[in-house]
């Protein structure tokens, strides 16, 4: 897969690695021209262009990658890279990085995002699933805010424990897609026993999670 990272500072480059040890095309696209470092990242293809010049990202050839993700640490420079890689481009996958959690109500379809990764939210969410136990948690938001990645960590002593997963009657638009137990991912079948301290991991639409939320209450998934 070809990906174009607009902003080759620590989180581009950071995601260029990863992307690179799984055997993708990258491109880092910097403005800063003491930013650029071939050495750094030597299986990287590097452009010195600004992100939002229309003219510049053509000469880059953006229109031949599958996937943009705007990294930069400017969230208007992201918004509008975002939006030129979508309706000048053509590209089939937007990813945006947001570093201020006020401007998320701006990463959508109408800026060409598909994908709004809200840093400081995420990290919050992470440090919220560490420690709650019985409490859903909103890991991620998914399609445009179409659906929503939910956690819960059953409590020890949940009235769940050796109940089949065909007992817990999930609300319309909601999935359980895995349980984690004890470093084992488990693709929950219908027979499948719940066990204390087990992770659940739902996928629901935004306006199912509150019904979500009751329905694990109702069943003492709770603490």
């Amino acid at each position: 897969m070809k990906v174009a990272i607009a902003g080759a500072g620590a989180v581009g480059r950071s995601i260029a690695r990863e992307l690179l040890r799984n055997g993708h095309q990258v491109m880092l696209l910097e403005r800063q021209l003491d930013h650029i470092d071939p050495a750094a990242i030597p299986d990287g293809i590097w452009v010195h262009a600004d992100a939002c010049e229309l003219a510049l990202l053509e000469d880059a050839g953006l229109e031949t990658y599958e996937v943009v993700i705007a990294a930069t640490g400017d969230d208007k420079a992201n918004l509008v890279h975002s939006l030129l890689a979508k309706t000048e481009f053509g590209v089939r996958r937007v990813v945006a990085r947001v570093n201020d959690p006020r401007n998320e109500w701006l990463f959508d379809g109408s800026w060409g995002v598909d994908v709004a990764v809200s840093t400081p939210r995420l990290l919050a969410s992470l440090v919220e699933e560490a420690v709650s136990v019985g409490d859903l948690v909103r890991l991620m938001t998914l399609r445009q805010g179409q659906a929503n990645l939910v956690e819960l960590t059953l409590p020890p002593d949940t009235s769940l424990a050796g109940k089949p997963v065909r007992t817990l009657k999930l609300p319309r638009d909601t999935a359980l897609v895995t349980i984690l137990r004890g470093g084992r991912v488990i693709v929950p079948q219908s027979d499948d026993p719940f066990e204390g301290e087990d992770e659940l991991l739902f996928v629901t639409s935004p306006e199912g999670e509150d019904e979500l939320r009751a329905t694990l209450a109702s069943h003492g998934a709770n603490a």
